[in-house]
């Protein structure tokens, strides 16, 4: 009889992955690199943290093996990544974006059910969600869009660009490297009013208050308003589905002037939808966290487009995981 092949490492490994990724989780769950500080023995960081002595522990060595902890003499201290990114006094500390995947652990351990009901069914609605949840969220795209905002407007440019409507803005990113880019833009982020608290934070912070503004609306049924040289939709198509993506790119058609823009931004699948491939697991994301949201191919925002509307679609590369999609709104013909 022959023997069972032996399972690969590398597929062990993979299945394996979780339990790391959870370790890493719980610890910034708890402010645990916060807590280590500057060196810390096991007894000390528990008591920082409310937790028990012994568990936490059995964590601080499980981090040290993984090598984002070091310990010397019983007592442990953060490794280069942790001081500079997982701990909260640092000044690039992340904690508050990387929160927001302690929020997808839960609706990532719901996708069997997912698949059986074909849609997420841990989903709750933005005004249920709460506002640690909001934060958190918020900054994850404030901490994606600090390398990509400045590409996405060297990418799109600012000529003829004196007002521009970011739809969903959240932290204002975007509309604040439009800004900072041309002196002549007036940029208006719209999203919930919990957001635009957010974003008008980042607003007074960036120093241009005068300039960019953030409006309180809905972005799934609400009229965007008009004459907008430039409509930017980023992030946001993959939370929706087909007949809202066309539903929404309509509205953006009706509030640009003759001449004006929609730019999306967002992953851009292959037609055969299995690469990239960070774009092909951020569906399955989308499948266990949104009601009909997806990741789509360029040739369906082509298609979503030119039914609403616009011409002169095409398609820019960009060196990060996304892509963008660019139509513009002509003079209707008599």
């Amino acid at each position: 009889m022959k023997k069972p092949a032996a399972v690969p490492e590398e597929l062990l490994n993979t299945l394996r992955g979780f339990q790391e990724s959870r370790i890493i989780l719980s610890a910034l769950e708890l402010d645990l690199f916060t807590a280590v500080g500057e060196g810390a023995d096991a007894a000390e960081t528990a008591a920082r943290i409310g937790a028990d002595a012994r568990a936490t522990e059995i964590l601080l060595n499980a981090l040290a093996a993984m090598g984002i902890l070091q310990k010397k003499e019983g007592r442990f201290f953060n490794g280069p990544l942790a001081s500079r990114f997982l701990s909260s006094g640092s000044p690039d500390g992340a904690r508050a974006g990387l929160m927001h995947y302690v929020n997808l652990w839960k609706s990532w351990s719901t996708l069997t059910e997912c698949l059986r009901a074909g849609t997420s069914v841990l989903r709750a609605e933005p005004e249920e969600r709460g506002e640690e949840w909001t934060e958190a969220f918020i900054a994850a795209m404030e901490m994606f869009s600090i390398d990509r905002a400045p590409a996405l407007v060297e990418a799109v440019g600012t000529g003829g660009v004196r007002k521009m409507l970011d739809v969903g803005g959240g932290s204002a990113a975007y509309a604040i490297a439009f800004a900072k880019a041309s002196e002549s833009v007036r940029a208006e982020v719209l999203d919930l009013e919990p957001v635009c608290a957010i974003a008008r934070r980042h607003i007074e912070k960036a120093g241009l208050a005068e300039r960019v503004s953030a409006r309180p609306g809905d972005l799934m049924k609400d009229d965007l308003g008009e004459d907008y040289d430039l409509v930017l939709v980023s992030s946001i198509c993959h939370m929706l589905s087909p007949e809202e993506n066309l539903d929404l790119l309509g509205r953006c058609l009706r509030a640009l002037r003759p001449g004006g823009r929609v730019v999306v931004q967002d992953f851009l699948l292959d037609p055969d939808k299995t690469s990239p491939r960070m774009a092909a697991l951020f569906a399955v994301n989308m499948l266990v966290g949104t009601r009909g949201g997806n990741s789509y191919s360029a040739a369906e925002y082509e298609e979503w487009m030119r039914a609403a509307g616009f011409g002169e679609i095409r398609r820019i590369d960009l060196a990060a995981p996304t892509g963008l999609m660019i139509g513009t709104r002509f003079e209707p013909k008599v």
